[in-house]
């Protein structure tokens, strides 16, 4: 029998029929569904749940609290904050369950996305390379590449490198990372400002 290349705490639970890459960590009372997908250098923090078939790529940070439902994918270097919150069906219904991925309206979490800690991301939607959702916001449309977004709903109040450092348009059609150095052009980040 071969060792495992990723961790899992005694006290989480892992489906059959689950892809792990090595390097992950899976932490405590946890659980990860049937047909999911990890990638590698993973870490899935206390009490997360992934439920069935959801592919989550390599280098990702699930904090604490957090579900990931069938129909959302997280793609590399994606960052879910504490208790965020992500949601799969649009109009739910306790009496007139809707259960089965015919239902479910997919997320897809493009690579290097930040959603801070209680956010909530309804389902349908896709959050851009590299954007920055912010604490405590409610996201209920696209969100662009590098946009940073807040508020309830979400709103576009800026942008930010892919590193996270936000920047500065204010004086010029481009702006240079005050923490990587890394130069964007304002044109090429599809800004709207409303």
């Amino acid at each position: 029998m071969s060792e495992k290349k990723y961790r899992v705490h005694e006290s989480a639970y892992v489906d059959d029929n689950v892809e792990i890459g090595e390097g992950t960590g899976i932490w405590h009372f946890s659980h990860v569904q049937s047909g999911t997908k990890i990638g590698k250098v993973c870490t899935l923090g206390q009490n997360v749940n992934v439920a069935n078939n959801v592919a989550i790529g390599n280098y990702v940070k699930i904090q604490n609290n957090v579900s990931i439902y069938e129909g959302v994918t997280l793609e590399d270097y994606v960052f879910c904050g504490p208790s965020m919150v992500f949601t799969n069906i649009m109009n739910p219904r306790c009496k007139y369950p809707q259960r089965g991925s015919k239902f479910y309206l997919d997320t897809l979490v493009k690579e290097g996305a930040s959603i801070g800690a209680n956010a909530t991301i309804v389902c349908g939607h896709t959050l851009g390379r590299h954007c920055f959702v912010g604490a405590g916001s409610t996201v209920i449309r696209d969100v662009p590449d590098y946009a940073l977004v807040v508020g309830n709903p979400a709103r576009i109040v800026g942008w930010v490198c892919e590193c996270g450092a936000r920047l500065d348009f204010s004086n010029s059609a481009d702006a240079i990372c005050p923490k990587c150095s890394l130069k964007y052009l304002k044109d090429e980040l599809v800004v709207n400002l409303k």
